[in-house]
């Protein structure tokens, strides 16, 4: 097997998850007229930001969607919570998941630097699960790189969530919310160009199709010629995306989402000889004839709600995707302080059909003194996978002039697997919510899933079960109508193998949130202690999974985000006790966990002058701390230390519809070694510029 990086898991993009919670009840309370109207004035204010439309206009979300699940004012839900909208998405000029979540407190990202096959992220300490409208679409790491471009808003909940959206590991959730269709006419177009010689164009654009207004449209595309700071590296990409709502009365609504993403990419870097220093675009390790990385997937997403009236709704999420990838490059395997570099062959070939449903009824109404609103769902899922695995020695090259030995004839196949993966799950949710000062909340959920794997190589067949109920409890005391404090219990629970246990996890977390009052600003700050048990790893002696430890974690969150006159603002720090509290036989105990750096901070400000000249002008600038992390649980294998990186983006108004702006990442073109191990070093990723023209109407 490959040195330089870890395998995905096999199960990495089965969907059996999702589901979850109320939808909040807005209540009469026992209020004086001066706290009603305050109040009465935040409600306003987040459901106008809920819809597409707003969430353009500020880069502060004041309620949270998640699929029409785990939904409404963020002030109220008892947990931390960051929402990256698409005006923050623009503002800095995100083109990648990792990019959109740099700014987030407890997500660290860019752990493998130059290999970009994946989108790589983790949140407090452990590995993320991600979700599309709060379907599940599972671990980021091994799966295929999302479009930002295709997404209204971000929305990153933090802890253990599986009562909510399901199986899943106890850091936190990530879920996309996809572009819908608008009942306004609207649009934007754009090309852009950067320092490493990628051309892009997209285009963002709905109506309504009737006087009516109650069918509407909306295309969302682009098209890419790639290039990356790497020798031979690209990063071509088509993305199109159609979708059509039919809203026949104010109580119903129909959405059909088609979207199609094709990416044919040259991978980044093979790694570089360990403890060396090397220039980024200088010297390639890999073999230009045999690096490649292509991912193709369909989707068909639809989505209803319908309000019965009398406090009784029902909504629906179902999304059917077709996908097939590939993978080959050369890396650097062996390496010794002498004039040689000994490298290996890996590639993979993998295809995936799936389908998943989420089907929830919600009652809003009175219980006693308390408003209260009760979620029961129920899911499907159903995933085939393929994943055809090969791995071999390459052709050793030479240091100082590794030339090219040319494309391997074969490389040996050592694994061949079809896996079929069938789930459904029963959830409940119940709120209840006095006077709209104490809100409870609790969730419960149960999911079976069954499991066939076919081994082609081996002619063996094994089969597994696994029913897992896992819970979630949560207050929120608000103090003012725009001060809040809360706490919450949450277990989660995710499928480590065949024959072996799940993992879980439970989390213990108390904070408090602050909207001022007139401000368009949110700050949030938590404390949290969570835990994952029966963590499982792979025997080397007999390569068959085994559970093994335990992973403990005790943090601090804070972040802010405010928009105040001219100036935008967006700020994050998260310490980070991370430590390893069982760990089988392997020797790790009390060590820190690899890639979880102790403390990461970050900041963006940015300002607008207004009517200078032509129009307004935006400069924006941000920095990302790091304070470091061991590449391995092992801790002896290297770290990177601490670093800073610096971004940056300027915007000017041309006219009221066209804007010239310009980005900046890793500005100061700061370098370390971003994974590393005993043969191979992969670097962060360099400065790059991208100048964009985009026009809207």
């Amino acid at each position: 097997m490959p040195a330089s990086l870890p395998s995905p898991r096999p199960y990495r993009r089965a969907p059996l998850k999702a589901a979850l919670m109320c939808c909040t009840a807005l209540v009469p309370g026992a209020l004086s007229a001066q706290e009603a109207y305050q109040l009465d004035d935040v409600i306003l204010e987040a459901s106008a930001r809920t819809s597409g439309a707003a969430d353009a206009q500020t880069v502060v979300a004041s309620e949270l969607s998640s699929g029409g699940k785990l939904s409404g004012e963020i002030l109220d839900i008892p947990a931390s919570v960051s929402v990256i909208t698409s005006r923050e998405i623009e503002a800095r000029g995100a083109d990648s998941v990792e990019q959109v979540l740099n700014y987030t407190a407890g997500a660290t990202t860019d752990s493998y630097g130059a290999d970009d096959r994946f989108d790589y992220f983790i949140l407090r300490g452990f590995e993320a699960y991600t979700y599309r409208d709060g379907l599940t679409l599972g671990p980021n790491f091994g799966a295929l790189r999302e479009e930002p471009f295709a997404f209204e808003r971000v929305e990153v909940i933090k802890g253990a969530a599986s009562s909510a959206f399901g199986l899943s590991d106890p850091g936190g959730s990530v879920n996309y919310v996809t572009k819908r269709p608008r009942a306004e006419r609207f649009g934007s177009v754009y090309t852009s160009v950067d320092s490493h010689g990628s051309l892009e164009t997209g285009v963002d654009m709905g109506d309504t199709l009737d006087e009516e207004g109650t069918l509407s449209y909306r295309f969302t595309g682009l098209l890419r010629d790639g290039e990356l700071e790497y020798p031979t590296a690209e990063d071509d990409e088509v993305f199109a995306m159609g979708g059509l709502t039919w809203r026949p009365t104010d109580a119903s609504e129909l959405t059909v989402i088609l979207d199609h993403l094709k990416r044919d990419s040259v991978p980044g870097s093979g790694g570089f000889p360990s403890g060396g220093d090397y220039a980024r675009d200088d010297l390639f390790f890999g073999e230009p004839d045999y690096n490649y990385r292509g991912t193709e997937r369909t989707t068909v997403s639809v989505l209803g709600a319908h309000d019965f009236g009398n406090g009784l709704s029902f909504e629906g999420t179902l999304r059917y995707s077709d996908s097939a990838d590939d993978f080959g490059y050369a890396y650097v395997s062996d390496y010794t302080p002498d004039s040689t570099v000994d490298r290996a062959y890996f590639a993979s070939d993998g295809s995936s059909e799936s389908f998943i449903s989420d089907l929830h009824l919600t009652y809003e109404g009175f219980v006693g003194g308390a408003a209260s609103t009760t979620t029961a769902g129920v899911e499907f899922s159903w995933s085939d996978e393929s994943d055809q695995r090969f791995y071999g020695a390459a052709p050793s090259v030479d240091i100082d002039n590794p030339r090219p030995t040319g494309r391997p004839t074969s490389v040996p196949m050592f694994a061949d697997l079809d896996t079929e993966t069938e789930g459904k799950a029963l959830y409940l949710q119940q709120e209840f919510n006095w006077n709209e000062r104490l809100i409870a909340s609790f969730g419960l959920r149960h999911d079976w899933i069954d499991v066939t794997e076919t081994n082609n190589l081996a002619g063996t067949v094994q089969s597994g079960e696994i029913s897992e109920t896992t819970g979630r409890f949560g207050l929120t005391y608000k103090i003012t109508p725009n001060i809040a404090v809360f706490g919450n219990y949450a277990q989660s629970a995710v499928p480590a193998g065949i024959g072996v246990e799940p993992e879980e996890g439970e989390q213990f977390e108390l904070g408090g949130k602050w909207q001022p009052m007139g401000r368009n600003a949110l700050l949030t700050a938590s404390v949290y202690d969570l835990s994952k048990f029966n963590i499982t790893r792979t025997n080397p002696a007999t390569n068959q999974p085994e559970t093994i430890g335990e992973i403990g974690v005790r943090g601090i969150d804070l972040e802010a985000k405010a928009e105040i006159g001219a100036y935008t603002f967006t700020g994050a720090y998260s310490y980070l006790d991370a430590e390893i509290k069982e760990n089988g036989t392997s020797g790790n105990v009390g060590n820190r966990p690899g890639l979880v750096p102790e403390h990461i901070a970050s900041i963006w400000a940015s300002r607008t002058w207004e009517n200078l000249g032509r129009g307004d002008l935006t400069v924006g600038l941000g920095a990302r701390f790091n304070g470091g992390y061991y590449y391995s649980d092992s801790n002896a294998t290297g770290e990177t230390g601490s670093f800073v990186v610096v971004d940056a983006a300027v915007n000017y108004d041309l006219t009221e519809q066209t804007a010239l702006s310009a980005r900046v990442t890793n500005l100061f073109d700061e370098k370390h070694t971003a994974y590393g191990g005993a043969y191979a070093d992969f670097y962060s990723p360099g400065r790059e510029v991208t100048v964009k023209l985009s026009h809207s109407w």
